[in-house]
């Protein structure tokens, strides 16, 4: 019999660190680390497309993989503190073109890189991964910075 003061078990999810399946983690955690996953598979298709084309030889995944990244980054964006007073329709426009600035504008460099790197497909690709990951962080904390920001101001 277990006693009153004891927890219950926890799921597996908690265990390793991962929040439980509800509609608001699976839009707002679930879809954005998704998001994220086919953010660097991006980078790897624009600077190293034959790798790609290996794996998946019938398919051209890029247009898939970008609609992912829009809708995790966009999902992601939406949901940040700074922009829940916001009404809906700004709130929608602001997190669509923060997505399609940090989608597009990753394209941009990752294809002027491709073009100024030497012909070395495994450097490329370090390249574009190691620069997607650089981009995400830094986007990551600038949004953290304006999140702290809009709360300072709050109180």
């Amino acid at each position: 019999m277990a006693s009153s003061g004891s927890q219950a078990p926890k799921s597996l999810l908690s265990q390793i660190g991962l929040k439980p399946f509800t509609l608001n983690n699976v839009l707002y955690y679930y879809a954005p680390m998704q998001g994220v996953a086919s953010y660097a598979a991006l980078s790897v298709n624009v600077m190293n497309p034959p790798l790609l084309v290996r794996a998946f030889p019938k398919r051209d995944l890029t247009n898939l993989l970008l609609f992912n990244t829009l809708a995790g980054a966009g999902l992601y964006i939406y949901s940040r503190p700074h922009l829940q007073k916001t009404n809906g329709k700004d709130r929608i426009v602001f997190s669509a073109l923060g997505a399609c600035l940090y989608c597009f504008g990753s394209v941009l460099i990752w294809a002027i890189g491709r073009s100024v790197l030497p012909r070395n497909l495994v450097l490329c690709t370090v390249a574009g991964i190691g620069s997607g990951l650089v981009i995400t962080k830094l986007g990551r904390d600038y949004l953290s910075l304006v999140d702290s920001q809009t709360a300072a101001t709050r109180h």
